[in-house]
């Protein structure tokens, strides 16, 4: 059965130690001049902070380090009180340009699913290479990241994925197009380096 192309971004599954993800994430800020950004988005830190000192993260870049990738957006700032107001829980990304915070999937042991995005689907040879992701907005207010891995495979050491294998489910064919792998965040801000090369 042919995949599904369905790019829904990183989504995290478990940890390397094979612990199942337990959902935890850190509160991050988002400033007024930063890119739209939706659940599944890399992230890497924007070397600002909000007024209270919370940090803030950008839209990461192809071979750079990231910190982890957006599980959820904070849809109403705390303040005023809400009472009758509406609140739409169902946005799935922070605005282009407006400040607000998400929730970042920060640990650098985390594994995570992701639509493979090579121009030749990856092989169960290349599992241990690495690959640099490919950033694509989602469609809608409510969708997630359109985020795939990059049309290539690489041995840097600055690339910023590690292919760990292929997502074992049913409805994943291997190698063949839009197979979703797992991966981790190869270079990692808070890792022990930059990352390790590919093998």
């Amino acid at each position: 059965m042919a995949n599904v192309n369905r790019p829904n971004g990183l989504k995290p599954v478990s940890y390397l130690n094979g612990a199942p993800y337990n959902g935890q994430a850190r509160l991050y800020s988002v400033g007024t001049g930063e890119s739209a950004l939706y659940v599944g988005d890399p992230v890497t830190l924007s070397g600002t902070a909000d007024t209270t000192g919370i940090a803030g993260v950008s839209i990461g870049v192809a071979g750079s380090a990231i910190i982890g990738v957006v599980v959820g957006v904070v849809v109403a700032q705390a303040g005023v009180s809400l009472v009758g107001s509406s609140i739409d829980l169902t946005v799935r990304y922070q605005p282009a340009s407006t400040a607000g915070y998400v929730m970042v999937a920060d640990d650098p042991n985390l594994l995570f699913e992701i639509q493979d995005g090579q121009t030749v689907p990856t092989a169960v040879t290349d599992i241990g290479k690495n690959t640099n992701f490919l950033i694509a907005a989602g469609a809608t207010t409510h969708s997630d990241s359109g985020t795939v891995t990059a049309a290539t495979l690489t041995d840097s050491n600055t690339a910023n994925l590690k292919l760990m294998g292929f997502v074992q489910r049913e409805d994943n064919t291997i190698a063949s197009a839009y197979a979703k792998l797992l991966v981790k965040i190869n270079n990692h801000v808070y890792g022990a380096s930059t990352g390790t090369a590919g093998i």
